[in-house]
């Protein structure tokens, strides 16, 4: 670690100390950094002193792998549906390629079933919903490679 960033690390603990966060995280191009504290009762006096209780400072690697692929968002609310009916297969499995106006899965809300579309061509990678689970809006569903 070289000084700048040695002394940029020092005065975010010395900040993250001096405040009431609890966990502060902070992600930048190949690096993560995690601070996590927690109050020290002192008998002797009533106010406590914060103490610094984890730093983690880490390249990042799968995260920033993932941040480079292309995520489908959901457009609404409601229950997530990986295929068209029980028992039917579903849109799509983990690896299968997909292309833009490709069905992925569908959302039933207020009784209507939404075909969720592929908006770009590529590999899924990610499927990160469970099927009949409820999503919420922009909650992300899949997660597709566009050089593959």
């Amino acid at each position: 670690m070289m000084e700048r960033e040695r002394d940029f690390l020092t005065e975010l603990i010395n900040l993250v100390k001096g405040s009431d966060i609890k966990l502060f995280e902070l992600e930048t191009e190949g690096l993560r950094i995690r601070i996590e504290t927690h109050q020290k009762e002192i008998i002797q006096k009533p106010e406590s002193l914060k103490e610094i209780r984890h730093v983690e400072v880490s390249p990042l690697s799968q995260e920033t792998e993932e941040s480079k692929l292309h995520v489908i968002k959901s457009p609404l609310v409601g229950t997530f549906y990986r295929s068209p009916s029980p028992g039917a297969p579903p849109f799509v499995e983990v690896g299968d390629m997909v292309s833009p106006g490709q069905v992925l899965c569908i959302i039933e809300a207020l009784k209507v079933m939404n075909e969720i579309e592929s908006d770009v061509r590529g590999r899924i990678v990610k499927i990160l919903v469970e099927n009949g689970e409820t999503v919420e809006y922009n909650q992300p569903l899949f997660l597709i490679d566009t050089n593959a």
